[in-house]
Formats: structure tokens, sequence, C-alpha cells
């Protein structure tokens, strides 16, 4: 699969997650299988430009290629801008959110909101495939509620705006993350055009990913909530989809080999005090696959230095060690 000039590895690829999908996260699961991993959406505000959050979701220090940036807005100059300033900082590809559903953003007429006006849909992608010379890709979902689904008509606007790419999220607006993604308007979608499709929504396992591609016809899946904690699952996938017999699982030393690697990396990020605030997080995440003591989630919250957590996380694996030496 080709997104403009990048040839991707494989056909997966990581979804932007608020909060989530930082650099030290992308580099992780590119490194376990993920051929495409896209930032955090960052704000086409101009009072915004120059945030800290903003400049931090931009920084691709040392993060392979290609480098993917989604944009959120729903002014066709400022989002053109926003994109010409990501480019310049490093993007190699930019995404234009109309995919997401949270309220504080459908609220300002952005993301998935913007599915309710196909007018400014055009009109927005236009002016962003025409402010930048790398590949601009777009999210969507299949409309904005059940009634609605708009994803065939928006991605025919899509592919004649320019747009290299489209990933639909099999759910609608009004949808939210609940009941279960439909795969139908995404197989319509790729039967109607001719960029690449990529399909979204519940792919959280090796045989799910490969149900949805037969399901679609779709050229890659994304996937989203499924790696929270859980980066090897691109390597398993992968490993699923190219046939081969090794199941991708990490041991456990591996595991926790990541676990400390990422809190490291969250460390580096943003420096101790923060870093070990959204470790916190992360660490849940990664609980949630393991068998652990129902203590441990609370005391590793507890604790407000990263020593004291990277110490904790030894602890944990050393006497699972024992225990299975025992």
């Amino acid at each position: 699969m080709y997104i403009g000039p990048y040839r991707l590895a494989n056909r997966l690829i990581l979804a932007p997650m608020a909060g989530v999908t930082d650099r030290p996260f992308r580099m992780l699961c590119r490194r376990y299988g993920a051929a495409l991993a896209i930032s955090e959406m960052v704000s086409a505000n101009p009072a915004l430009r120059h945030d800290r959050k903003t400049l931090r979701r931009s920084d691709h220090a040392g993060e392979p290629e290609p480098r993917a940036v989604q944009i959120l807005g729903n002014d066709p100059a400022a989002m053109a801008e926003a994109a010409r300033i990501n480019a310049d900082r490093g993007a190699q590809i930019i995404d234009i959110n109309m995919g997401c559903p949270a309220k504080k953003v459908c609220h300002k007429a952005a993301g998935s909101a913007l599915l309710r006006d196909e007018r400014l849909v055009a009109r927005i992608l236009e002016a962003v495939v025409g402010a930048v010379e790398v590949p601009v890709t777009l999210k969507i979902r299949t409309g904005w509620d059940p009634n609605h689904r708009n994803a065939v008509t928006v991605a025919k606007i899509a592919e004649n705006a320019g747009i290299r790419a489209i990933t639909i999220h099999g759910r609608t607006r009004a949808c939210g993350f609940s009941g279960q993604a439909e795969y139908l308007t995404i197989h319509q979608v790729k039967q109607t055009v001719g960029i690449p499709v990529i399909a979204n929504g519940d792919v959280d396992s090796p045989e799910k990913a490969a149900a949805v591609l037969e399901l679609t016809g779709a050229d890659a899946v994304m996937i989203g909530r499924a790696a929270l904690g859980n980066p090897w699952l691109f390597r398993r996938i992968d490993h699923f989809l190219s046939g081969s017999v090794e199941s991708g699982l990490p041991g456990a030393e591996e595991t926790r080999d990541v676990i400390l690697e990422h809190l490291n990396g969250l460390y580096a990020f943003y420096g101790e005090h923060l870093g070990v605030r959204i470790a916190r997080k992360h660490v849940g995440w990664y609980l949630s696959h393991l068998s652990c003591p129902p203590d441990f989630g609370p005391l590793f919250n507890i604790q407000d230095g990263a020593n004291q957590q990277l110490d904790l996380i030894n602890q944990l694996f050393n006497e699972e060690s024992r225990k299975l030496a025992a």
C-alpha cells in the first residue's frame, strides 16, 4: 500500500488518539510492526500554534518515516496554514480529522460534525491539499447518525479533492464507541473510490484484523484502543496475516523490558514530573493484560518519582519470575 510516495511495510496503522499517541508510544508501536503511526490531533486554531502541547505533538525527533500528523479544525484557511506549518516541522503525511465524536470538538463544528456539511468538507480538503506538497489523508466516520450515513459521498469528494487515502471508522458520530462497528459502509466506499481505504473500528486481534480486511476489501486496518498497553498486537497481526507460525506474543522478560522502555521514554519526553503522571495510565493499560496482585495498580499510582515507578515494575516481574521458578 502506498500513501503518495511512501510504501507502507504492511497493512497495519496506529490510530491517532488524544492523550495517547505521543512520540514515545508511536515509536514503540512502529518498532512492533505498525507501518504508520499518526500523531495526536493538532488544533488548527492560530492561537494554539505555539502552545506547548501543540509543539510537543509536532515533535518528530528520531521518529521513523513516514511521519504523520493529524490536524483538526473547521476553517479552510486555518487548516491549510496548519498543514503548511506541520509539514515544515517534519510531517510527511497530513491527516485531516473529520471523525472525532467528542462533544467539545463537535460543538465547535469540527471533527465528525463536519460530515453534516459536505460543501465545507470539500472546501477544507481542497484548501489543505493545495497548501502542501506532502500527501494528505482523511479520517471520517460513516456519517453523523445511522439515518445519515454519507461516507461514500464524502469519500468521492475526498478523491476528487486529491486526498491520497481515506480511513473510515465503522460507526457514526451518534454511536460514539458503543455497540459494534459495521463494515458494510467501508466495503461500499472501497467499491466506489480508487484511493486506498483503511478500515477502523473494533480491530482487537489477529483474527479480527483478517476478517475485517476480508469483509471490507480494505487496503489496511487502523488499530486504536486495542493497542493500549498492547503494542505487540501489531507484531501478532503481522505474523498472522503473513502465515507465520509464531504467535508474536511477548514473554515476561520482553514485557518487562517494553514497559521500562516506555516509561523511560515518557520521562525523557515530558520531563520527570509530567512523565510520572502520564506513565500511570499507560501502566494501567499494561496491567489489564497481565496477571498481578490487585493492589499493584494503586501502589504504582501513588509513586511520585521515576525511580520508584521503575523499581516497582522490576519488583513485579521479579516476583512473578520467582513464582514460576517455584
